[in-house]
């Protein structure tokens, strides 16, 4: 494993299997993350995100492939690797009958720290995550984002070098989701490695110093942000029509002119189309075309392919906008062809 990597997995592969069928959850995953950088893998529900941070987490033993975390073989070292890891995953990992500030407590003395020692971290978690104020508070009582940011907090009581994050944000409002993102950034200014599993577009694109896209169980593409984006064309046309009912001539007319598929927005007025290289002069046109055909246009850019285009174009189908809480990538039914680790 090379010096400056803090995660290295090759041809990772688990299986779940049910009474009538074997599902290949994760097959052949290759990953090399960076210390002290934020790798995101970004897919679907059910693509093999949560799978691959289980093995790397030691939770679950890979059918197939090795992998290593900051040195330490998941199989053969797996307590070096419970050492040196936090893990938040997509369920509240915290007592909600206890306080915030009591579930610090009692994770800091199970790690073993003394009483004093354990009072001050946890003291100095909750003021990090601006939980002071709440911390005498039952977790139960606790907002979405308060409960998300006590998870981060008590993944963080042994301020572990590499932090697996599974959808953090799942279900938070913007407001929430920014906080925990700052938080985030934080963690990586002062040396963590975090490994980020998301379906949101925005918070890969925000965090992620580079991105692997993966769906049904592999890694379809790697890159930074920018690289995927450029991988899928030069650029990328939006538009929003005045009136709902134009939407489809307009879509008509962009097709035709830049002889590129185009995509119909979740927003009714909107669509965008990516620019083929030979399409670029096209562009110009448009606008007027869609003029003459009495087509009112309040909004048009051209700048770089989003995300959602980038997973469009390798997967064929759109990235899905949410999640429900708490999706796992085994399907009804199935079980784990190996125990985790003990």
């Amino acid at each position: 494993m090379s010096d400056s990597l803090a995660v290295e997995a090759q041809g990772l592969v688990k299986h779940f299997t049910s009474r009538k069928s074997v599902t290949k959850a994760v097959d052949g995953i290759d990953l090399s993350i960076a210390e002290g950088s934020v790798f995101g893998l970004l897919g679907p529900n059910g693509a093999g995100k949560t799978t691959v941070v289980r093995m790397l987490a030691t939770l679950l033993r890979p059918d197939a492939g090795t992998a290593r975390v900051l040195g330490h073989d998941v199989v053969r070292d797996a307590d070096a690797v419970r050492s040196a890891v936090g893990l938040t995953g997509q369920y509240a990992s915290v007592d909600e009958d206890l306080t915030g500030t009591e579930n610090l407590l009692m994770l800091a003395r199970l790690y073993g720290f003394a009483p004093a020692a354990a009072r001050r971290r946890t003291q100095g978690l909750l003021e990090a995550f601006d939980l002071a104020d709440a911390g005498a508070r039952q977790v139960k009582t606790y907002s979405g984002g308060m409960r998300r940011r006590i998870d981060l907090a008590a993944s963080l009581v042994l301020a572990p070098r590499v932090l697996f994050l599974d959808e953090p944000t799942t279900g938070l409002d913007p407001r929430s989701r920014n906080q925990v993102w700052d938080i985030v950034r934080v963690l990586v200014e002062d040396g963590a490695t975090v490994l980020l599993t998301t379906q949101y577009l925005d918070e890969a694109d925000q965090l992620a110093d580079r991105i692997a896209v993966i769906d049904h169980g592999r890694s379809i593409a790697e890159g930074t942000a920018s690289e995927l984006k450029r991988s899928v064309g030069e650029g990328a046309v939006h538009l929003r029509v005045a009136e709902v009912a134009d939407r489809v001539k307009a879509a008509e007319i962009t097709e035709r002119l830049l002889g590129a598929e185009v995509t119909l927005g979740s927003d009714p007025h909107a669509l965008s189309a990516r620019v083929p290289d030979e399409g670029t002069d096209a562009v110009a046109g448009l606008l007027p075309a869609l003029a003459d055909a009495g087509i009112a246009v309040p909004e048009f850019s051209l700048g770089q392919p989003s995300l959602d285009e980038v997973f469009l174009a390798l997967t064929g189908q759109p990235l899905p906008d949410d999640e429900p809480a708490g999706g796992t990538s085994s399907a009804p039914g199935q079980r784990e062809t190996s125990e985790a680790p003990r």
